[in-house]
């Protein structure tokens, strides 16, 4: 009974709320003191800083410095989109070598499988080198490429039992000599004050990032840079150009309103450059379908009128190939060298390609100087172009 008791007393105990838990009464609304507003709540995130206004006068387009992208900044709701790829500002990531690998990797995947299937400590015979053949041209090395490699091997190495490693070295070897000729720097010389270097290729191939990446390597180097957004075709070009600008520190020479004539601001910027004494001017040219004629003849007026004011302008003409087009790439390259004299090439995308082995068919069959080559997003990741570094990354070898 005792027991029973207890237990009873106990339920009871349970069912009485204890003090603490008694239902307190909802808090108060914050409301501001009589006569004063309510304070709203702070933005998220302050939005980007409008763009520069161009000027009224289309006959002398001024120095038109970017707009800054503020940290942490909402975009703008206009037609352009800041440029996807971080600013090229920072230090490198490891060494070029690595990165350099890193960034052939799928080209060398897609070279070296058929070369592991092909050599297992195996004897090479006709049947292996046209085996070999067949996986180079696959690799996007190109016809002519593929069969002087071949020959190479059948001088030296005909008959011999070779292993996998031994194929790719000698492949490094053969690649290399292919590749050395064309593995030249883009000469600049601050003394024409200002070089003129036009930026020309086909939609999508990187030319913006391509001119901010160099506007800040030469501008770590001392020399003075200006832009030239000669894509007047798309306001959302220009505006791209102009975030570029104030990213790497360098001033743009912007049209006065979209559509306008391109050839007629390259000549403003040249003579506005030439007053400042700018050593280097970088000038971007609207994206062309290398098979459009009428487009192809704007960039022939464009360097004619720079002609006007510097007969030997432009210094360089560069022309920028997306690695991930393959062999398309040659016939770019052919169109636009009868075009507008192509000086080199800047090939770009590597890192996001398996058909990095283009450079090596660009080598053979075009001849041009290959200035640089790009493997990511930051400056330090297009570089001057070497032959033996390349051909040994893109066979996987340190």
């Amino acid at each position: 009974m005792a027991l029973k008791g207890w237990i009873e007393r106990l339920r009871g105990r349970a069912g009485q709320p204890p003090p603490e838990a008694e239902e307190q009464p909802p808090p108060a609304p914050v409301t501001a003191p009589p006569g004063r507003p309510p304070e709203p709540a702070p933005p998220e995130a302050p939005p980007l800083a409008e763009a520069v206004s161009p000027p009224e006068d289309d006959a002398a387009p001024r120095e038109a410095l970017a707009r800054t992208e503020p940290e942490g900044g909402a975009p703008s709701p206009g037609p352009a989109e800041a440029p996807a790829e971080p600013a090229p500002a920072g230090p490198s990531r490891g060494g070029w070598l690595s990165r350099l690998k890193a960034g052939l990797a799928r080209s060398t995947a897609r070279l070296t499988e058929g070369i592991t299937t092909l050599f297992r400590k195996r004897r090479l015979d006709d049947e292996a080198l046209e085996e070999l053949e067949e996986t180079l041209i696959a690799a996007d090395l190109g016809v002519a490429a593929a069969r002087r490699i071949v020959e190479g091997f059948r001088r030296t190495r005909f008959g011999k039992e070779v292993t996998e490693e031994e194929v790719k070295a000698a492949l490094a070897e053969e690649i290399a000599a292919i590749l050395a000729p064309v593995a030249r720097p883009m000469p600049i010389e601050p003394r024409r004050r200002p070089h003129v270097v036009l930026v020309v290729g086909v939609n999508g191939t990187g030319k913006t990032t391509t001119i901010a990446k160099l506007g800040q390597q030469y501008r770590e180097q001392g020399l003075s840079v200006a832009f030239v957004a000669g894509d007047t075709f798309r306001a959302a070009a220009v505006e791209q150009l102009q975030i570029w600008g104030e990213r790497v520190g360098c001033p743009v020479y912007a049209p006065a309103r979209p559509g306008a004539d391109a050839a007629g601001l390259a000549f403003d910027a040249l003579k506005a450059a030439k007053e400042a004494g700018t050593e280097v001017l970088l000038v971007d040219t609207a994206g062309r379908l290398h098979n459009k004629a009428a487009l192809m003849e704007e960039l022939r007026k464009i360097v004619r009128v720079l002609k006007r004011l510097d007969p030997e302008a432009p210094h360089s003409v560069l022309l920028t190939l997306d690695a991930t087009t393959g062999q398309n790439a040659l016939q770019q390259c052919k169109v636009f060298k009868e075009m507008v004299d192509v000086t080199g090439l800047a090939v770009t995308k590597l890192d996001g390609s398996a058909k990095g082995g283009v450079v090596v068919a660009l080598a053979q069959e075009v001849g041009l100087p290959v200035h640089f080559v790009g493997v990511g997003e930051r400056a330090g990741d297009l570089r001057p172009f070497e032959a033996r570094d390349f051909a040994r990354g893109l066979l996987g070898l340190d």
